[in-house]
């Protein structure tokens, strides 16, 4: 796991029912999953301007107002970048996919087809708070994929359809026992209360998406959540 940034906003923005009047301050993390043949980023975190210049970069966006944002390394300064053979995001928000212009443009990128048609229109750019300046020169590389996929054609790494925090929300299972949930649950305690942010594309399907996480975490697999401070740590996360 890499720690690519912290986001400190409202208790009550993260969680459902939390107090307003408290601030959580919640990692921003990304992966790297190396195999004999592949390294394979998943997420990208924040690009340094969502941090130095939102501004700027985001043309004063609304959304971003609601958070403050703290960067020690981007991804470019924790990772050769140019050793990336693939880029998995589980969503297109600027947490997620801010950093992909740091990339070599010839990086293929994954993505769910309902996400990425979303990321595109613009009535569903607004209802998620998408950026779209984050992922606007990805085009060319990008492979849609379409619900559940095996990344590698092995089964070693699959890319499990869990929408509902956006449209084409997807969540990463290496091996059988790790699953990389991004932002299914912010928190861990997640998948089991379904105090979800405030903030949806769809609340029923998330809620679906959490129970169907939980079910692989009550079959054995460790379910790693999206922010949660006190279950993230940067370093090692597992060797098959």
């Amino acid at each position: 796991m890499l720690q690519l940034g912290w986001m400190t906003a409202a208790a009550g923005i993260w969680r459902r029912d939390d107090d307003l009047d408290r601030e959580l301050r919640l990692p921003v993390p990304a992966y790297v999953i190396e195999t004999a043949q592949e390294r394979i980023l998943v997420d990208t975190g924040l690009h340094p301007a969502a941090v130095h210049d939102p501004g700027r970069r985001y043309d004063g966006a609304d959304s971003l107002r609601l958070f403050r944002l703290q960067l020690e390394q981007s991804v470019a300064e924790q990772v050769d970048l140019d050793t990336v053979t693939k880029v998995v995001l589980t969503h297109l928000h600027f947490d997620h996919a801010g950093g992909l212009a740091l990339l070599p443009p010839s990086v293929p990128i994954v993505v769910q087809r309902r996400e990425w048609e979303a990321g595109h229109d613009p009535a569903a750019v607004g209802r998620n708070f998408y950026l779209p300046v984050d992922y606007a020169a990805a085009g060319r590389q990008v492979t849609l994929v379409d619900g559940d996929h095996d990344l590698l054609g092995d089964g070693s790494i699959q890319l499990i359809s869990t929408p509902g925090h956006t449209p084409g929300h997807q969540s990463v299972r290496v091996g059988e026992r790790l699953v990389l949930g991004a932002d299914v649950a912010h928190f861990a305690s997640g998948l089991d209360d379904h105090r979800f942010p405030v903030f949806a594309d769809d609340f029923a399907a998330q809620a679906a998406s959490a129970d169907r996480l939980r079910s692989l975490r009550d079959g054995g697999a460790t379910v790693l959540p999206g922010h949660d401070p006190e279950v993230l740590k940067p370093g090692p996360v597992s060797q098959a």
